[in-house]
């Protein structure tokens, strides 16, 4: 499904946002998703389902100084 990720167009075999967050191997806890303009709970990510051309913001917290 094509999917539009942080302003690039990927190709990815996910159906749910849990899908995509595992897709690119991010730690879940620091991580901040945002599809098609609204911010989704971790809570829902699993029940998520994704339709192709959705645009979707993945915000990974880093630590450091």
């Amino acid at each position: 499904m094509k999917l539009i990720i942080n302003g690039e167009q990927h190709e990815l075999a996910a159906t749910t946002l849990a899908d995509v967050v595992q897709h690119f191997q991010l730690e879940p806890q620091l991580v901040v998703t945002e599809l098609d303009g609204q911010i989704i709970d971790r809570a829902d990510w699993e029940t998520t389902t994704l339709e192709a051309g959705m645009k979707i913001e993945l915000v990974q917290f880093v630590g450091g100084g």
